[in-house]
């Protein structure tokens, strides 16, 4: 649950002071409160620079300042944001705690504009370094959230970090990527699914197993593989 967001008239941040709007979430992350400030809301959405500020759910102490150029994000009925919420086509949380890289601790990333596929969310990626002690930048996962449509899905149980593009409305891509420590990604399956004959879907499955790409193509009637 997310607790109640209210109007502040200025929060300073540094040397710079500025309108902003702050909303505080409670329920978001295992480890830490969060407090939201971001410049511009209206009654259904809110943009703009925002600061992010993480305390320690033990010590109630703040624990790090993340900044987003862009906190873009809908206010759901309440007046709140939400979190943690990955819809495909639809809501998109601002912030995202997970695991993104399977090392046993809580990651975040931070909604920052509308730059990934068709124009939907694109997030910065910040993974816990246990040698700093604080979250920092992932270059490789943010680009996931950059490049493809939207935030990646996380699955933790085949430890495999998912996206999703497409091209048009009939060509879609799901990509399948494991995290290999001091490595970074690697690509281990994909499904192409490309109806841009009209008639039949040519589905083709590539996965890598033992050291090298299988791949398995099928062809459907439209109808039959898109009946559900």
């Amino acid at each position: 649950m997310i607790n109640s967001g209210f109007l502040l008239p200025f929060i300073l941040l540094g040397t710079i002071a500025f309108g902003q709007n702050q909303f505080e979430l409670k329920d978001a992350s295992k480890n830490y409160d969060v407090k939201i400030n971001v410049e511009n809301c209206d009654k259904e959405e809110c943009k703009g620079k925002a600061t992010i500020e993480l305390f320690d759910k033990n010590t109630s102490k703040k624990f790090q300042t993340l900044i987003s150029d862009d906190l873009n994000f809908y206010l759901n009925e309440d007046q709140k944001p939400t979190a943690n919420i990955i819809q495909l086509y639809d809501e998109q949380s601002p912030l995202i705690f997970d695991d993104f890289n399977f090392d046993g601790t809580e990651d975040i990333a931070i909604r920052n504009g509308n730059e990934s596929g068709y124009g939907g969310p694109s997030y910065d990626i910040y993974v816990f370094n246990i040698t700093k002690k604080q979250f920092v930048p992932s270059e490789e996962l943010t680009a996931l959230a950059h490049e493809n449509l939207g935030m990646f899905n996380t699955d933790s149980e085949r430890k495999r970090l998912i996206t999703y593009s497409k091209s048009g409305c009939c060509w879609h891509m799901t990509t399948e990527y494991s995290v290999l420590p001091q490595r970074g990604l690697f690509k281990v399956y994909e499904l192409e699914e490309d109806a841009t004959g009209g008639e039949n879907v040519v589905v083709t499955k590539r996965e890598f197993i033992n050291d090298k790409w299988i791949q398995n193509v099928k062809t459907y009637p439209i109808n039959e593989y898109y009946k559900d």
